[in-house]
């Protein structure tokens, strides 16, 4: 059976300095003080443990192993300050990279239902924006379509049962949710059936003049000013950027 396997590689200029063998390789010299166990701990001769250390020397252009002969602790090979540096450096940007590598985006979507110049809000239950004015939505579940889970989301929030009617805009900007990079999609939706009742995240739920909007949570008003530019409506939110 196959599998890929990407590998991390510390470069310098075009060359290769360490990998994960490598790293290991000066992380044992360090911690037995001797390239032979090093390369006996790793299953390799001591001659292609040397050599990679050399390679490593060579492109660095410094020595990062020392060895000493004699003395009270009879000798031994140990990293130099540069060998323990370029160590570390490898060690960090591997974590960072490791870190980076499973951060994604989380997917919401946010719907707007307009009637009689006035659109639907739901008045958010819990953090953040606790009790703060907010289009209703939430985030996707893994296997539904955006377009499914702002139907589903409306109804778990307003009780109102509707069917999607075009994309208005998709918002990216990193900073756009306290708690972490969130990317929505906003629909503005059809409004098939039901009475309105608030439910799951929504402490109320109801239609608000867009003459009087208040403060909204997020970039919701942004998002309303920008659904009333591309529909044509001449009404002007006078909800606060925040």
């Amino acid at each position: 059976m196959y599998h890929l396997e990407c590998k991390s590689r510390l470069m310098k200029k075009d060359r290769f300095i360490l990998g994960e063998g490598r790293a290991t390789l000066l992380k044992l010299i360090g911690s037995t003080g001797s390239i032979s166990d090093a390369a006996k701990e790793m299953g390799m001769s001591y001659r292609h443990a040397w050599g990679e250390v050399k390679e490593i020397e060579d492109a660095m252009d410094g020595e990062v192993v020392k060895t000493q002969r004699g003395g009270e602790k009879g000798g031994g090979t140990e990293l130099t300050a540069t060998g323990k540096e370029l160590l570390n450096i490898y060690h960090e940007m591997m974590e960072e990279h490791s870190a980076k590598r499973y951060l994604r985006p989380g997917l919401t979507v946010d719907g707007i239902i307009v009637s009689d110049d006035k659109i639907l809000l739901i008045k958010r239950k819990n953090p953040p924006y606790q009790g703060m004015y907010a289009l209703p939505g939430g985030f996707v579940e893994y296997g539904e379509t955006v377009e499914d889970a702002v139907v589903r989301e409306i109804e778990e929030e307003t009780g109102l049962k509707t069917s999607v009617n075009e994309l208005i805009s998709v918002y990216s900007k990193p900073d756009r949710d306290p708690r972490g990079h969130t990317v929505s999609t906003v629909f503005s939706l059809n409004l098939d059936d039901g009475k309105i009742k608030h439910g799951s995240d929504a402490s109320e739920a109801s239609y608000i003049p867009l003459k009087e909007l208040p403060e909204l949570a997020f970039d919701h008003s942004q998002i309303i000013d920008d659904y009333l530019r591309l529909s044509g409506d001449q009404t002007v939110s006078n909800a606060g950027s925040l």
